[in-house]
């Protein structure tokens, strides 16, 4: 018992001197905690600090990364505008030899646009000339068909019903308009006694004016003709105006080389065919009087014009 006693003091002096070393060595520590601590702070501080400096840092990157952008920007658009002016130079420079050029060939411009002139003018007198000899053309030709139709007038005046016979002028020619019911027999293309009175006193006129072609133009009506004789209206109008040209040639001498016959059948009306009056005016036959066509060129020559 006294030996447990004995074992159990120790232990407890052992446990106090233990515990007196470690409170120094504690305090050693504590110390040490404390300086860490302090030291830890420090480091925390100079941290925030570094972050602090570190965000500073990125925001200026992206500020520097901004500027650069913007800047490489500008270069391109630098880029565009040196390669736009030298476009622009090139065209300029273009432009420029032209006029050099031009300017080279002043003399002999100024020397072709006088001989021009000098054309112009020429040609200008050419067709003042041509001008005044259409004029003298139309006036020679009005004045040829109003004594023709005064003539024909005249002769076809004395026992002809005014509605049976028609004399105009129309612009280069003189036509009559013969009624179907003074030439020819009903439905027929033969003549009668009375047209040979008429085409008698038209072919003195035309014999008189051997310069002259006559053109005969048949028409009818609407009313289709179909018979032994006739196959239709063409047909009809055909043989009327070639009855009218044989009589001219055989019976009054007129040269055949100036006849020309023609047929227009039920077209080209005057009138309606709905009523008997109109259909009568559309039955006739035209005898048109008109210049030989060398003649009429003739009148245009340009070496008929005359000096002034």
């Amino acid at each position: 018992m006294r030996s447990l006693t004995i074992f159990l003091l120790l232990g407890v002096m052992g446990l106090g001197q233990s515990a007196c070393v470690t409170k120094k060595k504690f305090l050693a520590l504590q110390s040490q905690l404390d300086t860490a601590n302090k030291d830890l702070g420090a480091c925390g501080t100079k941290l925030n600090n570094l972050m602090n400096q570190l965000t500073a840092c990125e925001k200026e990157k992206e500020r520097l990364q901004g500027e650069i952008n913007t800047n490489q920007r500008a270069i391109k658009l630098r880029e565009e505008q040196i390669a736009d002016l030298k476009a622009q130079i090139a065209d300029l420079q273009t432009q420029r030899d032209k006029q050099v050029s031009q300017v080279g060939n002043l003399t002999v411009l100024n020397q072709s646009a006088s001989e021009n002139m000098r054309e112009t003018l020429q040609q200008l007198q050419k067709k003042d000339q041509y001008i005044h000899l259409l004029q003298m053309a139309k006036t020679k030709a009005d004045s040829i068909n109003l004594a023709l139709a005064v003539n024909l007038k005249g002769v076809l005046k004395d026992g002809l019903d005014d509605k049976d016979v028609e004399i105009k002028v129309d612009k280069t020619v003189v036509f009559i308009n013969l009624s179907d019911k003074m030439l020819y027999q009903s439905g027929s293309a033969a003549l009668t006694p009375k047209a040979n009175e008429v085409l008698a006193k038209i072919a003195k006129i035309v014999e008189s004016r051997p310069e002259l072609e006559v053109m005969v133009e048949g028409y009818t009506d609407n009313l289709p003709i179909k018979n032994a004789c006739m196959d239709d209206n063409w047909d009809l109008s055909v043989k009327r105006a070639t009855s009218v040209v044989r009589a001219l040639q055989n019976n009054f001498k007129i040269d055949p080389n100036r006849l020309i016959a023609a047929g227009r059948g039920q077209y080209n009306t005057l009138a309606s065919n709905d009523t008997e009056e109109g259909r009568a005016i559309n039955r006739r036959t035209r005898i048109i009087i008109l210049p030989k066509i060398n003649q009429f060129y003739d009148l245009l020559n340009p070496n008929n014009v005359p000096n002034k």
